[in-house]
Formats: C-alpha cells, structure tokens, sequence
C-alpha cells in the first residue's frame, strides 16, 4: 500500500530589487548549555519533519545565568551553513567565524573557557534577526586562536571559529534574550515585510478577513470555527506574534487536519 504522505513543500519567491543585506552585526550573545534550563522548540509535522526553520517560545535560563556578549569586527566575521552527511539523514553544519580585537587577560580568558564548553550563540545579522549556532540536540565545537600582531603594523585578534550541527541553517530566533545588561525584548506583532497570507481553497485570507478562514476551515474538517481560531492564536503566541511563521505552521495543521477527515469521514 503507497503511504499518503502530505507535502510540506512550498513556493519560493524573491521580488526583483529587493536588497539582501550581507553580514552580522558587531555583538554576539553566547551562554553555556548547562545554564539553559528550557528551549524553544522548532515546529516538525507528524512525521518529524521540519516545518519552520524559527524558534517558538524562549530560551528558559537558570537562576542567575544570562547571556554574555562578544564584541567582534563585522568586516571580519562571518556566519555561514553548509549540508553534512548522506541522504536521508542530511543535517546542516553552520558555521560562525567572529574576530575579536583583543589579546588580553579578558580574550584569553574566554578562549579557556570556551575551548572546553558546550555553548550555544545568538547572531545578529544586518537587518535586526537574531540567529542561533548551537542546538539541544549535537554538542557544538569551538575552538579559539590568538594572534599577537607581528611587526608595527601588524594586527591582533582572538577568533572564535564554531561548528554547529542543526536541522536547518542556524534557525531564527525571535525570543526574549536575558542578558546582563537587561532583556532584550522579543520582536512583537507582525514583523516588517512579514504579514499574514493563508492561501486556502482559492481563496487568500489576511488578518482582515481570517475569521472567514476559521469557518471554511471548521466546515471543511469537522471542527468549529472557534477550535479552529484556538489553534491558530495557539500558534501565533508560540512564534511570539510572528505572523508569518504562524501563518506556514497553520497551513499545515489545516492540511492534517484535512487528511484525517478524509480518512475518517
């Protein structure tokens, strides 16, 4: 018998002329594993398979703890992600560089430290999207070497080289982030550029008009339009008002839903 997998593959588009700004952002955040207490969670469907490559919720720490933070030179430093291993069991190994400038107590400190840790790291890249190099799920490698300069115009620098193996490229992190200067606060409502488009039956809903979505929805899967609004402000909470991400994780869900009522009519 042919198993009914339902596809997860979507469309993928790019208006002509719109910017991709390269690069990250001078401040990446680090933190040991040991002092995470809770993670967010990457949204898979029934069959394990990923379905967001964006954190839901926030990274849950240990009394006390909180994120640390590296001043790096930009121009230098780089994040980048690349396939690892053999079908179908294809993970991705991202990969940060970060140049700090100095060689110091404090660098050399951190180099000690890192070297033989577990740690997990926030990227900010150009446009304000936190990234994540580390998961719950594989140890995370870093190694750390200093440079001390070789003449009078030569140039020092501790760089932090991390490998990370992940599901996808160093997902998306929209969460609170605890650091010690204070929180920064998580990205609220839609984001800018991302709104709300749920195509379903023909028919493309927006925030305008989705109480009309609840209802097709309810008619077509058995459930009432107010089971289906729960679900949905269930996960636009776990994207932290993201709606964009909500509105690929409810496609879904509306799609399994409509599996099953099929099979049990």
């Amino acid at each position: 018998m042919a198993t009914n997998c339902t596809s997860i593959i979507q469309s993928l588009a790019w208006c002509q002329g719109t910017p991709e700004l390269p690069g990250i952002k001078r401040r990446i955040y680090y933190i040991s594993k040991d002092q995470i207490v809770q993670w967010p969670t990457l949204a898979h469907d029934n069959r394990g398979r990923l379905t967001a490559a964006a954190y839901a919720g926030n990274f849950v720490l240990a009394a006390d703890a909180n994120w640390k933070y590296i001043d790096i030179l930009p121009d230098k430093s780089q994040l980048t992600s690349e396939a690892q291993g053999e079908y179908p069991s294809q993970t991705q190994l991202n990969k940060l560089t970060a140049v700090h400038p100095g060689v110091g107590v404090a660098a050399s400190a951190l180099a000690a430290y890192v070297n033989n840790n577990d740690c997990v790291f926030l990227v900010e890249t150009v446009r304000g999207k936190y990234r994540v190099v580390g998961s719950e799920a594989w140890q995370v490698k870093s190694t750390v070497a200093q440079d001390l300069g070789q003449g009078p115009t030569g140039t020092t620098s501790t760089t932090l080289s991390v490998e990370a193996t992940d599901e996808c490229p160093a997902p998306f992190y929209y969460g609170k982030i605890e650091t010690e200067d204070g929180i920064i606060q998580p990205e609220q409502a839609t984001i800018a550029g991302e709104t709300t488009h749920i195509n379903y039956n023909g028919t493309t809903y927006t925030e305008d008009n989705i109480a009309e979505l609840f209802t097709a929805v309810a008619t077509d899967t058995g459930r009432t339009p107010q089971q289906v609004e729960a679900r949905y402000d269930t996960i636009l909470e776990n994207y932290a008002g993201n709606t964009a991400l909500a509105a690929m994780e409810f496609e879904q869900v509306i799609a399994e839903w409509r599996a099953a009522q099929a099979a049990n009519p």
